[in-house]
């Protein structure tokens, strides 16, 4: 998919590359005519990209692998959109709580580390790098279940609030960011509920025609990147452009 409102030779970042969301990312990005370079960074083996595309490991549990992944991309030159598409839900031995009595601290902190912890690091090392002067923008997924004002059923209580709290660590990036480069844009994204590892369990609920393919997720997050302006910097926007409150 070309960009069209970024400059041309655009340098994109995917964390999570080996993820579904993250991989249709690479794919779609690294399509287009106006993309210079994909760096898709990947914590397990990166499926094959394009001759374009340049994998980097990393893990968000390790400062130092996101510090030495943020020094390789920035000898490429500045980067125009960096998007955070990692995420935990469950594990085999972690599942999300249906109610407060569930809630377990080891597993709350590893929903944390994964959700909040890894993308603030990612934040840290990468938001310097964005270019000056033109449009850029850093996006991390978020999802409709972190918003305060939207939970009206409880449950998942840790996957909620390091959503939540990972908002508000995007809204704060922003306000920071805009001091330092006024066309710098920082957003939430959600989005949707996408036929993935993640979601698999939870599937059964979903509405018909409500659970997307990785690839149709990827090319509606795309598009609302790039209807953003600066004044959307800060904000929380589902896959179909509407703004979600916090």
């Amino acid at each position: 998919m070309d960009l069209q409102t970024f400059t041309d030779d655009a340098n994109v970042v995917i964390a999570g590359a080996s993820g579904g969301i993250g991989a249709e990312l690479v794919r779609q990005l690294s399509a287009g005519g106006r993309t210079r370079r994909v760096f898709a960074l990947h914590r397990s083996g990166a499926p094959e990209f394009a001759p374009n595309v340049m994998t980097i490991p990393f893990s968000l549990d390790d400062e130092e692998s996101i510090r030495s992944a943020a020094e390789q991309v920035a000898r490429h030159g500045p980067v125009d959109i960096v998007i955070v598409a990692t995420g935990i839900l469950h594990t085999a031995a972690l599942q999300p709580e249906k109610s407060i009595g569930e809630i377990d601290s080891k597993a709350m902190l590893e929903v944390f580390r994964i959700n909040t912890i890894g993308p603030a690091l990612l934040a840290k090392h990468f938001l310097p790098l964005m270019r000056r002067g033109a449009k850029s923008v850093f996006a991390a997924l978020s999802a409709r279940v972190g918003s305060i004002s939207d939970n009206r059923l409880g449950g998942w209580a840790s996957y909620r609030a390091s959503k939540a709290a990972l908002n508000m660590l995007l809204k704060t990036c922003a306000i920071e960011q805009r001091r330092r480069r006024p066309d710098s844009i920082v957003v939430a994204l959600h989005p949707g509920t996408v036929d993935t590892r993640l979601s698999a369990p939870f599937q059964r609920g979903v509405p018909e025609g409500k659970l997307f393919s990785p690839s149709c997720s990827a090319e509606r997050l795309i598009e609302v990147i790039e209807q953003l302006v600066v004044d959307d910097s800060g904000r929380f926007f589902a896959w179909d452009g509407q703004s979600i409150e916090y």
